[in-house]
């Protein structure tokens, strides 16, 4: 199913398709025939979050701007729910970052695409590091935005980074706690988190962005999801990156590296030296003068570095 995007999000179309245990959705845009390049957004958020990026890039690139499962308008089919949400498989695989990459696989196979740029922000950037190593002939680039490896973040573990990331402690424990905990006050955590890792408040946030964000976020479903997809990274995700790393694989597309200086990023790992212990290929990047919501901050700025590195 494919739709006009008549709102703020001018000059993209909206698509919706099933796969076997998901619907995806997209938002499609920019110049049909020239390189492809997919944006992938992070926690708790959606597409929206590259609106003024996509406007910037929309005359240099086939644009496509998917909802990762869970998020958004992508859902997971009626029989892998349940009335609190997606149904807990065991070892979450269902919110795996291999079962995200999957999607964007299934995403591109459904606009006749056989190759694209891939840049993620956040959680985004997490499936797209994944997408990279179970896909290496449909990356073209990779780019990861304010984020180091998973496994490396969570073997770095100490007080200081338990405190500036509790959530990543917190959205793990058993369901329903932190699921109910959130939706005592679903919208309060989620300006919280949107205004925090050293982004200052919420001014970045286009109003129109905002609010996708909390219809989309407040919720049990999603609010659940989010939790899960957490859950997934601290359980199944580090066991694929494990055998990654044991099987010596590499991510063999040249890869971007961009992060906030005022983040916990910044103060807490070498995201680039990391990034380069994980790649077969030239690995480039630099410190943005950016909290964690890099494409809303500094919207011009980030499109000039994707467009001059996917360009």
């Amino acid at each position: 199913m494919s739709t006009t995007d008549s709102g703020w999000f001018h000059g993209f179309e909206t698509i919706t398709f099933q796969t076997a245990d998901s619907t995806v959705f997209a938002r499609v845009g920019g110049r049909r025939g020239a390189p492809a390049l997919m944006l992938v957004h992070g926690f708790p958020q959606t597409s929206a979050m590259w609106q003024r990026v996509a406007q910037r890039l929309k005359n240099d690139f086939f644009l496509i701007l998917p909802d990762l499962r869970g998020y958004g308008a992508s859902r997971f089919a009626p029989e892998t729910t349940t009335q609190a949400g997606p149904a807990d498989v065991a070892p979450h695989r269902l919110h795996s970052k291999r079962a995200m990459a999957q999607d964007l696989v299934h995403l591109l196979d459904h606009l006749g695409v056989d190759q694209a740029g891939v840049c993620g922000h956040d959680r985004g950037g997490r499936a797209a590091h994944r997408f990279a190593l179970d896909h290496p002939g449909r990356t073209a680039k990779l780019c990861v935005i304010d984020i180091a490896p998973t496994l490396d973040m969570y073997q770095r573990t100490d007080m200081a980074f338990a405190r500036a990331y509790y959530h990543w402690f917190h959205l793990i424990q058993p369901a329903p706690l932190p699921e109910t905990m959130i939706g005592g006050n679903a919208l309060a955590y989620l300006h919280a988190k949107l205004g925090g890792w050293g982004s200052g408040g919420l001014s970045h946030t286009e109003p129109e962005a905002l609010a996708e964000y909390e219809r989309s976020f407040c919720n049990p479903e999603a609010i659940h999801s989010a939790c899960e997809d957490y859950r997934a990274s601290a359980g199944i995700d580090l066991e694929h990156d494990r055998s990654s790393r044991a099987q010596e694989q590499r991510i063999e597309a040249d890869t971007l590296v961009l992060w906030g200086e005022r983040g916990v990023v910044q103060k807490m790992f070498d995201p680039l030296r990391l990034w380069q212990a994980q790649c077969g290929a030239s690995v480039v990047g630099w410190a943005m003068p950016a909290g964690h919501f890099i494409p809303e901050e500094l919207p011009e700025e980030t499109a000039a570095a994707l467009k001059a590195f996917f360009g």
